[in-house]
This record gives structure tokens, C-alpha cells and sequence, in this order.
């Protein structure tokens, strides 16, 4: 409190700043001087935050998205929320009750990780899983999870971990290892309360429930990759999804086209089209063994010959047409 001016200290000061006595540049000067610097950049300046890590969930959410749809057989949307870093302690603090927590090690990695889903987020994968519509709210039901219930979930976070290996893959080579299955965060002590965790929050929608999913990972447990996450190199990579790609070579040429074959060309006045009548002929501009365009998808593609094959009409395939244009 003795540092506190009293009224009548206050009114010498103003006085002596209203007289020139005290310049004011030259006291915010050496107060300027006084502040040190603040490098962003520094690791111990800006600890708790790992660069390029999102890109890492990137791929997951690529693998997961396709994995979890053919495992609930319904459309899957996983989107990220965002990063953030906390004191394990008051991550703890944030999550809802109840939820579904996944103590999990990344081998070789030193220390714990976990992954957590909000109560929204496992009542509409059980009640998928089991047979249910998954469109019901559950934003009511908060009751604590049952063992059946969360032996299915312990299913359903080994199969996240599966793709969040591959997500890794192209960085580092790691194990993901489920090491137990929780519903009560206060029986959670992957670090100390005061060390700092790494979490990223992903939206998952099933049908028409949303819910949560949180990866939270030790600064410890980055560390030892961090040079590798800060430099990059190895995310080239992760670009193109070489499962992915033959999935969708895969799909194309299971794709349906509609082939059309051009036999010719005849223009007949309005008049002659009303007086047509069932049995009469209508001369077309090419011979029969001219060849015939072949259209697929509207594309002119090849040109072929008109026949007759195991009793149906059929063209054989000759040549290739002069693609866009018109033969």
C-alpha cells in the first residue's frame, strides 16, 4: 500500500508536469527501455505450440471419414474445430460428464496420450452399432456408460487409433497401443497436473447428431519430433493418398455410361412428320457399309460397323473417332 500516492503527492505531480518540471517523452522513454524482448519463435517463448500438427489430422480425418462410414454403414462428416494447449489439469476441467476417454501410448514415443468423445457423439455410434436409426437426440441422456457399452466403444477408438497410424506414417513410424478404456477424468493422470497438453477437437456428424472428439497429447510426447513437424520435409508425402486413389480408380470403372450409335441423318418437313403412318420409311443419309459413330457420355469416340450378334443389333468397333468432332 506504500506505494500508493496519497492526494496530496498526486497534486505535486501534476503540478510539476503542468510547470515542465518532469518531461513525460523522456520518462516513457526509460520506461521503454525497460521491456524486454518477446521472440514468438522460441521454443521456450512459445511452448505448448507444435507447428505442421494439423496436418497430421488432416490425414486422419481422410482415413477416418472412409473407415468409420463403412463401419456404422452411414455418411460420416469429420471436420476440425481447433487447436489448442492447455495445463493437463485444466484440460481435465473442460471435458463433459459423462465421456468416454481412450488412454493410449504412440510407440516409441515416451508418455501417454488419450482421446475423449462426448456423450452426443457415443450414444449415436452404440445405438448405429446395434442395430438403432442414430437420428434420435441424446443430448438428455447423461447417464454413465455401461461395460457393454464401453467394450463396443473400446472397438471403435482401437479402429481411430489404426488410422491415426497411417496419418503418422508418413512423419515417424508409430504403434498406437490402447492401453485402457475410462469414463472418469478425475482417475486420469497421463502427466501431471501442471505439464502441458496438445489437444485438437474434431466435429463429428453422424445422420443428424454432431458430437465431439479430442485428441490431447503431451508436449513431452512432441517433443521429440518436433524438428521433424517443424521442418515439414516429410509431408510431401501426405499429399496424394495412394489407398485412396486406387479406391477411386476402383469406383470409375464400376461407373455406368450410356453409349449411343448414330445410324444417320434425315430431314423431312413438318408436313411429311404429321402424314407419317406405322410402315413407312424414312431414308437415312448413309449407306450400311459406311461406318457408324459411336458415342459415349455425348463424346464422339470411336467408329464401327452395324451387325447382328447372338440375335441382337450390335456395331463393331473399328477405329477411334477424332474426339469433339462431328464424322
Amino acid at each position: 500500500m506504500e506505494k500508493i500516492l496519497s492526494k496530496e503527492e498526486i497534486d505535486a505531480l501534476l503540478l510539476a508536469v503542468a510547470d515542465g518540471q518532469i518531461d513525460l517523452d523522456k520518462e516513457l522513454f526509460m520506461e521503454r527501455n525497460s521491456v524486454s524482448n518477446y521472440d514468438l519463435t522460441n521454443t521456450s517463448a512459445n511452448k505448448g505450440s507444435v507447428p505442421n500438427l494439423d496436418i497430421i489430422y488432416d490425414s486422419f480425418i481422410r482415413y477416418h471419414r472412409v473407415s468409420m462410414s463403412n463401419q456404422l454403414r452411414k455418411i460420416v462428416e469429420i471436420k476440425k474445430v481447433g487447436a489448442r494447449h492447455y495445463k493437463f489439469d485444466d484440460f481435465l476441467m473442460t471435458l463433459p460428464s459423462p465421456v468416454c476417454m481412450g488412454i493410449y501410448k504412440i510407440e516409441p514415443l515416451k508418455g501417454a496420450s488419450m482421446v475423449t468423445m462426448d456423450n452426443n457423439l457415443v450414444f449415436a455410434i452404440l445405438e448405429s452399432v446395434l442395430g438403432g436409426t442414430g437420428t434420435r437426440s441424446m443430448s438428455d441422456n447423461s447417464r454413465m456408460f455401461t461395460s457393454i457399452e464401453i467394450k463396443i466403444m473400446q472397438k471403435i477408438v482401437k479402429g481411430a487409433l489404426l488410422d491415426m497410424e497411417k496419418a503418422w506414417a508418413p512423419l515417424h513410424a508409430t504403434k498406437m497401443n490402447l492401453l485402457r478404456m475410462d469414463i472418469n477424468p478425475r482417475l486420469v493422470n497421463i502427466v501431471p497436473p501442471e505439464y502441458q497438453v496438445v489437444t485438437m477437437e474434431l466435429e463429428i456428424q453422424i445422420d443428424d447428431i454432431t458430437g465431439s472428439m479430442v485428441f490431447a497429447i503431451p508436449y513431452m510426447t512432441l517433443e521429440t519430433v518436433r524438428e521433424k513437424l517443424k521442418n515439414g520435409a516429410q509431408f510431401d508425402m501426405m499429399g496424394v493418398d495412394p489407398e485412396w486413389s486406387k479406391r477411386l480408380s476402383s469406383e470409375l470403372t464400376e461407373a455406368p455410361l450410356e453409349i449411343t450409335v448414330e445410324m444417320g441423318h434425315a430431314s423431312i418437313t413438318l408436313k411429311e412428320l404429321l402424314n407419317l403412318e406405322p410402315g413407312d420409311t424414312i431414308t437415312l443419309d448413309k449407306d450400311i457399309r459406311s461406318g457408324l459413330l459411336v458415342k459415349v457420355a455425348g463424346v464422339n469416340k470411336y467408329m464401327g460397323l452395324p451387325g447382328i450378334q447372338r440375335g441382337n443389333k450390335a456395331v463393331q468397333i473399328t477405329r477411334y473417332s477424332n474426339r469433339g468432332v462431328e464424322l
